[in-house]
């Protein structure tokens, strides 16, 4: 018996063989073309292409439609192989290059690669993977293969990675659950797998090898543990452990929609953190109350050209009618728009999580900032909105947002565009500047929101995405939960909202500590959400609050997440975190 360790990112149990999906790195060679062959690879490119999408129509047909998020991320992926600039350059690599339509494309995968590398949201850096996937199934077209998973009975997947379109086509009768040797929580193919609820673990490292086809396998999708040919008495044990998590999920997942307060009567708002307009009805069925964090990049990323205020208005009315009368905040663009956008005249940076992005992109490029804002303005017309700067270091950028936001406001007035009166205005406090200063910070804005992804990473230093220190990303390190303590202290005083919008948020095995915080709002992936609320209804303020107190006394990461795992053992309520 062997076991193996990655992280899981869809819960649940599965016993099964193990069937190995061996596809191995796609070989293409270099192929010179004749002046008069042009023409007709550019043709054949073209039939690759649009095989490609006619066969992720046919996957979305094979999709229910209550399944909203599978679909929506099926539709992006169309979006993204009809991306004019996709198809451009393409072609003018052909052209120019006299290269066949394989190498072309792997050239422009390059550049994309590279893009998406410098990118400063760890979230969007992820996408790259999704297009990753997509250019290797046009090149499998143009190859002539099929690279389609067909099991004839039920097992466990195991492969180097899964593509969110290959995962959608899965049949849970048959796929118990896979396992891959790549991936991450954030992934589309998580998501995926999150939604036609089969058990997935991803990250586990040189599982191709350690696997033989028909070895009998465990996969707990939740702890992101990987058993491979169990004795009879773990096989058991994990019997009753999917049995119970089955029945568990049925509950959480029925009362979603119910308030989160606690026995002593704390209410705390659970809210999304959502990209795409097509991922709205999955988050209000899951009991989301409004959106903590819309992400507005989504519209930006890839594009040749800037959207303009009339695309984004619409897209911003959607979400904002969608979820009336809750509330969406509109976080501003966080990205380096100098990577995506021809128009923006700005230089190469050498670390660009350190550099022109978020805040500081928009401070510099006001044409830019006041089309989204002005398009986020006239949607409050049509429902409650917020709006929220990224990366603020000090009161000068928090000024000059708020300037820009009036100037609009202005504006508007002038040209006779209706909106509702000036929205809420926050910070997200998401750098150690910040949290120095969040007293007077505070004075300034209507709520904070803190975004521990970023905070966690630069008052640590670490690159969550570098493999070789991401172990030390720690939401338990002592000056985190200090850090914390400052910003909800700050913001309580000043008579303001605080909230969270991280990673750290929709975290079960966390959430006594952020309860006991004071924290108003939590925000999170929409599957995080009937569980944190569940757990929410059976916590004490009052018990979590001294948990708060005792864990800031403690020196280490090990002693707090002890200190937490006992908290949770005595109250009996392991198993909000076991499962979900």
């Amino acid at each position: 018996m062997k076991r193996l360790k990655g992280i899981g990112v869809s819960p649940g149990v599965a016993i099964g063989p193990a069937y190995l999906l061996l596809t191995g790195h796609l070989k293409i060679t270099r192929r010179i073309l004749k002046p008069e062959e042009v023409t007709r690879e550019i043709r054949r490119f073209h039939r690759a292409l649009e095989a490609t999408i006619k066969d992720l129509e046919e996957v979305k047909r094979h999709i229910p439609e209550e399944m909203v998020h599978p679909l929506s991320i099926i539709d992006a992926h169309i979006l993204m192989l009809k991306d004019p600039s996709l198809v451009r350059e393409t072609e003018k690599l052909i052209k120019e290059s006299l290269v066949n339509a394989e190498w072309a494309l792997r050239k422009v995968l390059k550049k994309y690669q590279q893009i998406f590398k410098e990118l400063g949201d760890f979230y969007l850096r992820e996408r790259i993977r999704d297009l990753e996937h997509l250019i290797d199934k046009v090149i499998f077209t143009l190859q002539g293969q099929n690279n389609h998973v067909s099991l004839n009975q039920p097992a466990v997947i195991v492969a180097h990675d899964l593509s969110p379109a290959d995962t959608a086509r899965l049949r849970p009768d048959t796929t118990q659950a896979f396992v891959t040797e790549v991936g991450s929580r954030t992934s589309h193919t998580a998501i995926v797998a999150k939604s036609l609820g089969i058990p997935a673990v991803v990250a586990v490292k040189g599982v191709t090898e350690e696997v033989n086809p028909g070895d009998l396998l465990i996969v707990d999708g939740l702890a992101g543990e990987v058993i491979v040919n169990p004795t009879q008495e773990v096989i058991e044990e994990f019997l009753d452990r999917r049995l119970e998590c089955q029945e568990r999920r049925a509950l959480l997942t029925r009362h979603a929609k119910e308030p989160a307060v606690t026995l002593d009567g704390h209410r705390i708002a659970v809210r999304a953190n959502i990209e795409l307009l097509d991922e709205l009805p999955l988050a209000l069925e899951l009991g989301a109350e409004g959106v903590g964090l819309y992400r507005t990049e989504y519209l930006y990323v890839t594009r040749k050209a800037l959207p303009s205020e009339e695309e984004l208005f619409e897209t911003y009315r959607q979400v904002v009618e969608g979820f009336k009368p809750e509330i969406v905040t509109f976080r501003t663009l966080d990205i380096g728009g100098d990577k995506f956008a021809t128009k923006l005249d700005l230089p190469e940076e050498i670390n660009p999580a350190l550099g022109l992005r978020a805040i500081r992109l928009c401070l510099k490029s006001p044409a830019l900032f006041k089309t989204q804002l002005r398009a986020i303005l006239r949607a409050s017309l049509y429902g409650r909105v917020r709006i929220m700067f990224p990366m603020i270091s000090g009161l000068g950028e928090l000024r000059r947002a708020k300037t820009f936001v009036q100037e609009v406001v202005e504006e508007l007035q002038k040209e006779g565009l209706r909106f509702e009166a000036l929205p809420a205005i926050g910070a997200m406090i998401e750098i150690p500047s910040a949290v120095a200063i969040a007293d007077l910070l505070a004075q300034e804005v209507d709520f904070f929101s803190i975004g521990t992804n970023d905070l966690i990473q630069y008052a640590l230093a670490i690159d969550r995405g570098n493999e070789h220190v991401a172990h030390l990303y720690e939401p338990l390190h002592p000056a985190v939960l200090r850090l914390i303590k400052q910003i909800v202290t700050a913001g309580h005083e000043a008579g303001i909202e605080v909230a969270m919008c991280g990673e750290m948020a929709g975290e079960v095995f966390y959430l006594p500590l952020l309860v006991g915080f004071g924290l108003d709002e939590l925000s999170m992936n929409p599957q995080s959400i009937p569980a944190v609320k569940n757990l929410i209804r059976r916590l004490n303020f009052t018990e979590c609050q001294k948990l708060v107190e005792e864990a800031l006394k403690l020196s280490t990461p090990e002693e707090i997440r002890v200190l937490v795992l006992s908290w949770f053992e005595e109250r009996d309520l392991t198993l909000f975190w076991d499962y979900f």
